[in-house]
């Protein structure tokens, strides 16, 4: 989440991470669940060399595994070439409010610790491997951790800004 003093915060929903065509249409990976879900906000922000852009979508459509779009304003290639490995954000307002649970955003700078009180390090990224997610934690080392709630994560107290873990230090 990235955040000015004259802006309200914004939050990564997904990348655009290629090109497509000849037309300006790009390639883009979506941090949301179902995919599809991209598509739901409106304008996208991306921070260029020149501040911030507002885009939108004007077509989208699914392309072999991953999603392809056309952004307002942008024709040919050389255009959408400028956009990409750019995140795509949207202000954190568009986000619905969740009745339980955790925006993976919410947990990044999270102090993470084990049960018995020891200090492991802060939530540096969360990553998906298809059984759980995973914490990343860096401190004094880098460490893996599922993020099974009721299992290795036994409390979330975003009061306090913590994570609470049964997990060896040792691992």
């Amino acid at each position: 989440m990235s955040a000015c003093a004259d802006q309200p915060p914004r939050v990564v929903v997904g990348r655009i991470n290629g090109l497509f065509g000849v037309k300006g249409w790009v390639k883009v990976m979506s941090w949301t669940r179902p995919r599809e879900n991209l598509f739901e906000y409106a304008p996208w922000l991306i921070q260029t060399e020149d501040g911030w852009r507002e885009l939108r979508v004007l077509e989208w459509r699914p392309q072999g595994k991953g999603l392809v779009a056309r952004l307002e304003g942008v024709e040919d290639r050389d255009q959408a070439a400028a956009l990409m490995q750019r995140d795509i954000m949207v202000p954190r307002a568009q986000l619905p409010t969740l009745d339980e649970g955790w925006y993976w955003v919410d947990l990044i700078g999270l102090d993470v610790e084990t049960v018995s009180g020891e200090r492991l390090g802060r939530v540096e990224s969360l990553m998906e491997t298809g059984a759980n997610d995973v914490l990343v934690v860096a401190g004094s080392r880098q460490r893996l951790i599922p993020f099974t709630p009721g299992h290795a994560v036994r409390e979330v107290d975003m009061q306090s800004g913590r994570i609470v873990v049964d997990w060896d230090p040792d691992f």
